[in-house]
């Protein structure tokens, strides 16, 4: 979804989109390996971080996916209102924009079960890409179809709305407003029209009910790259408003947390309030360093990832990179002694995943959605 008149209007977009996906394609075994070899309590917090609560709470691993979705969002502006502003019909770009949520979707069945025939009752349907996908394009559809204000409304009214729909239903059985992973309302729903198989049987965390409040999620996006393409507002002013934003929505999470936890597998409305204040400070660290203090040279290697961010992504369903990365610096990790050769030869397979990345990058190849 990257645009070069958006990368050239925000270099911080692209490299917090590639500091995102760095963790996603091997950077969180830094620490995983940290914590193997040393043992120590320290690298074992941290390393706790990069995995996923079983059901409610909030480890920063849990950041990265709406975190590339609010991103998403934030380019919408940049480049479906760029082209409204050109002349393009609503009509036209609500094409596009179908078009490109149904591209996501396919991506991430084909992520999920390869390109393979399988009976229906062994794929897997829902996916991150999926619901980035739908998410992205029902949030780029209220934008192109309503002013601010509705905008704002449409944000208030699926978060409070989702937050109604599981406190007054559940699954049969169960106490009304259940939230476990068992009895919890949209799981339920999900069991019985989704096809194929779910990723924890009973429960996907990328179910379709779950995707109403991602749309939230991508309209706080927009909402963010519409005040940075203010030009009423200075580059600092824009910062401090998205710091104000971040820190009211962080306190608004915690009082939501008493009654509505924050849970990624679900969603949640107080997981979504978490999750845009934490991307909005750092969207807003980000553009302070480098694009108002014009800090941009240290940033380049995070660039070259978030510019190919579907493709890197997409790639390990069709290279084996552990093999790619043996072939080049197996000697490496043989030179050095035990146990510190597997935390090595982790930086070996990032090196040659970026490696393919600049070479795409210098090649000026890019995969377009």
């Amino acid at each position: 979804m990257q645009e070069n008149a958006l990368t050239q209007r925000l270099y911080s977009l692209d490299a917090l989109r590639g500091f995102d996906m760095f963790w996603i394609i091997g950077g969180e075994e830094i620490f995983h390996n940290l914590f193997k070899i040393t043992g120590s309590p320290f690298w074992g917090a941290i390393s706790n971080q990069f995995t996923h609560p079983d059901w409610n709470g909030f480890h920063a691993y849990d950041l990265i996916f709406p975190l590339f979705l609010f991103l998403a969002g934030v380019a919408t502006p940049y480049s479906v209102g760029r082209e409204l502003e050109k002349g393009k019909t609503r009509r036209q770009l609500l094409w596009r924009v179908i078009k490109r949520g149904l591209i996501l979707v396919l991506l991430g069945i084909i992520y999920n079960n390869g390109l393979q025939i399988r009976p229906l009752d062994q794929m897997r349907f829902p996916s991150v890409l999926g619901r980035i996908g739908l998410a992205y394009m029902f949030a780029n559809i209220i934008y192109l179809y309503t002013k601010r204000r509705g905008q704002y409304i449409w944000f208030a009214a699926l978060l409070i709305g989702y937050w109604l729909l599981l406190l007054f239903n559940s699954a049969p059985l169960y106490p009304r407003g259940d939230l476990t992973m068992e009895g919890n309302f949209a799981s339920f729903i999900d069991r019985n029209i989704i096809p194929g198989r779910l990723y924890l049987v009973i429960h996907d965390p990328e179910g379709l009910i779950s995707t109403i409040p991602a749309i939230a999620t991508g309209l706080l996006g927009i909402f963010t790259g519409t005040l940075l393409r203010n030009s009423k507002f200075s580059q600092r002013n824009k910062v401090l408003r998205m710091v104000a934003a971040g820190v009211i929505f962080l306190v608004l999470a915690q009082v939501w947390n008493l009654v509505f936890p924050i849970n990624k597998n679900l969603w949640t409305s107080s997981f979504v309030l978490h999750v845009g204040g934490i991307s909005l400070l750092l969207l807003a660290l980000f553009y302070f360093i480098i694009d108002v203090l014009g800090f941009k040279k240290w940033a380049f290697f995070l660039k070259v990832i978030g510019m190919n961010s579907i493709l890197i992504y997409m790639s390990g369903r069709f290279i084996n990179w552990e093999y790619s990365a043996r072939g080049f610096f197996q000697w490496v990790g043989q030179l050095v002694d035990n146990p510190y050769n597997i935390l090595v030869m982790v930086f070996c397979y990032l090196l040659v995943k970026w490696a393919f990345l600049y070479f795409l990058y210098r090649k000026r190849v890019f995969l377009r959605v």
